[in-house]
């Protein structure tokens, strides 16, 4: 029986890559892990959980993702993302494990106007970017064969997300402001889960992978859809990025090219579509 092995299986999307891996792969045995069971740091728990798993694949959806305390908190962002990415990568590599690892938008460099390419440049312009650049250089230095999927703007239907904040808040106040100068791709968690789990019993060949939904839309036109589906009535106001500044810096432009995976896993769905069904699974 082949096996696979979920690190960061508590959050949003490792808690999606177990459901996917039960409906696609049924013949598969899941060990999934979560932050309590397994630290990606430490040398001796990869040891254990590896023995214990023996996976054909290991999916690493663990990471430091609180990009604006990533700025006060460096060297903890550092040792998940990565430390913790290079020990990772490092065992499986030496198991003959193969190997996935989820990235984000924030590595580019941010200056471009057009759907962002596996190939454009990257610069990471806040710790979170840094450290997941830095991440992904480990993990192709130490597993020249793993697969690095890149995505955007991830949401569920549970766990801390902008599609839950802006449902929670939308009930509780009149009127939100949101940025309407950022724009990017809304990336639903079980169709990147979906897609990963694809990508990685196929033949593709190694190296770093764009995937969000299809579509475009500003932050600002996300909280209006999650309003409109949730039935809540909230004055939505549109400000700049200027009139709402946060620790770390933003992306303005993070369209993501799925081109790539497109040929492997098919062509995504459009966010508004994914949106509606994430929506329709939160609590009202």
């Amino acid at each position: 029986m082949k096996k696979i092995m979920i690190c960061g299986s508590g959050g949003q999307l490792g808690q999606k890559l177990i459901t996917a891996a039960k409906e696609s792969l049924t013949d598969w045995r899941i060990f999934a892990y979560n932050r309590s069971s397994l630290d990606i740091t430490r040398p001796e728990d990869l040891r254990v959980a590896l023995a214990e798993a023996q996976p054909d694949i290991c999916f690493n959806a663990a990471a430091y993702t609180a990009v604006d305390r990533a700025e006060s908190e460096p060297d903890k962002a550092h040792r998940i993302n990565v430390d913790g990415a290079r020990r990772l990568a490092a065992a499986c590599h030496e198991n003959g494990v193969k190997f996935v690892h989820f990235s984000t938008d924030y590595v580019y460099a941010g200056d471009f106007n057009r759907p962002l390419r596996e190939s454009d440049a990257t610069l990471g312009t806040s710790v979170y970017a840094r450290t997941k650049l830095q991440g992904e250089n480990e993990v192709m230095r130490h597993h020249p064969d793993a697969h690095i999927i890149r995505t955007s703007w991830v949401y569920a239907e549970y766990g801390q997300n902008f599609v839950r904040t802006m449902l929670r808040l939308g009930r509780e106040r009149g009127e939100l402001a949101i940025v309407a100068d950022q724009v990017g791709s809304p990336t639903y968690a079980a169709d990147l889960a979906a897609a990963a789990i694809k990508l990685a019993v196929s033949t593709a060949t190694p190296g770093i992978y764009n995937y969000s939904n299809s579509g475009v839309c500003s932050w600002y036109d996300l909280a209006k859809a999650v309003h409109e589906l949730g039935g809540v009535t909230c004055n939505v106001r549109p400000i700049s990025t200027s009139q709402y500044p946060t620790p770390a810096k933003r992306p303005s432009y993070s369209v993501l090219d799925t081109a790539k995976i497109a040929k492997v896993v098919g062509t995504p769905r459009h966010w508004r579509e994914a949106l509606v069904e994430c929506m329709a699974g939160i609590e009202k």
